[in-house]
C-alpha cells in the first residue's frame, strides 16, 4: 500500500501546494447510482464502499491526516428496515477487510455518534478495530456512524447543564471553547475541507459546530463514481482558495 494518511507534514503536499490537514466528506448519491442501473439499493451502497477504498489511498497519497466520512446518519434509521441491516452488514465486512490496511498504514480508526443505537455486533467489532489502532498516530479514519449534528450540539449541552448543576462547572465559563470540549471527539481539529457528492447543496445535519469555517466543495459525481481523479480536484479547489476567518487577509 502507499504511505498512510497523514504523511510527515500535513500542510504540504509534495508537489508544494496546500493540502488540508482534515477532510470531511458527505458520500451521497448511492441510491440514485443503484437506480439509474436499475439495481437495488444495496449495490449503489456496495459500490459506494469501493469509493470510500479509493478515498483511502488518494488521502495517503495526498498526506491528509484526518479523514471523516458521514457513513450514517441519525435519520438513516427510517430507512426500510432491510436496506439499513444491509448497510450495518457492509458496514462489519468493510471494517474486517479494511483492517489489515489500518495496520500496514498505522491509520488509527475511530467513530463520532450515537454508538450505542448500533446493533451489537457492529458495535463488538467497531469497538474491536478502533481498539487494535488506537495507538496508531500516521492517520486517522473516522466514521460518522448514527450520527447528526444538532444531536451532538444537544448531547454537549447536555454535560454542561449536568456539570453546572453538580457545581463543577459555572455558568460563567460556558463559552466556545467549553461546548467545543464536549463534543464526540474535541482533539480532532475541525475540517479545513468538506466535499459533498451527488449535487445536492447542503450540510444535511453534518458537523455544524466544527464545519462553521470549512471550505466547502460540490460536485455532481455520485458517490459510487467518486474515485482519486476527483479528490485530486477537489484538493487542488482547495489549494487556490484563501481562507480569512472573518478576517480582511487571508491565513495560510
Amino acid at each position: 500500500m502507499d504511505a498512510a494518511i497523514g504523511a510527515s507534514t500535513s500542510t504540504t503536499a509534495a508537489e508544494g501546494a496546500r493540502v488540508p490537514v482534515h477532510v470531511a466528506i458527505i458520500m451521497d448519491g448511492n441510491g440514485r447510482w443503484a437506480q439509474q442501473r436499475g439495481l437495488p439499493r444495496i449495490k449503489g451502497h456496495e459500490q459506494g464502499a469501493e469509493s470510500v477504498r479509493a478515498v483511502l489511498k488518494a488521502c495517503r497519497r495526498s498526506g491528509v491526516k484526518y479523514l471523516t466520512l458521514y457513513a450514517f446518519s441519525v435519520e438513516n434509521w427510517v430507512r426500510p428496515k432491510a436496506e439499513v441491516e444491509a448497510l450495518m452488514n457492509l458496514l462489519k465486512r468493510f471494517l474486517k477487510s479494511q483492517e489489515h490496511e489500518l495496520h500496514e498504514n498505522r491509520v488509527r480508526l475511530r467513530s463520532i455518534g450515537r454508538l450505542t443505537d448500533l446493533p451489537r455486533s457492529v458495535r463488538r467489532e467497531l469497538s474491536r478495530v478502533m481498539k487494535v489502532t488506537e495507538h496508531y498516530r500516521e492517520g486517522n479514519l473516522v466514521l460518522a456512524l448514527s450520527y447528526g449534528g444538532r444531536t451532538e450540539i444537544a448531547h454537549a449541552a447536555r454535560r454542561i447543564a449536568e456539570e453546572v448543576d453538580g457545581g463543577t462547572l459555572r455558568p460563567e465559563e460556558v463559552d466556545e471553547a467549553a461546548v467545543a470540549a464536549r463534543l464526540y471527539a474535541p482533539d480532532i481539529p475541525d475540517p479545513d475541507l468538506v466535499i459533498r457528492t451527488s449535487g445536492e447543496l447542503r450540510l444535511s445535519n453534518f458537523l455544524l459546530w466544527q464545519a462553521s469555517y470549512a471550505e466547502m466543495y460540490f460536485t455532481d459525481v455520485l458517490w459510487p463514481d467518486f474515485r482519486e481523479e476527483h479528490w485530486m480536484r477537489a484538493l487542488e479547489e482547495y489549494a487556490r482558495r484563501r481562507r480569512r476567518f472573518g478576517d480582511v487577509e487571508p491565513r495560510s
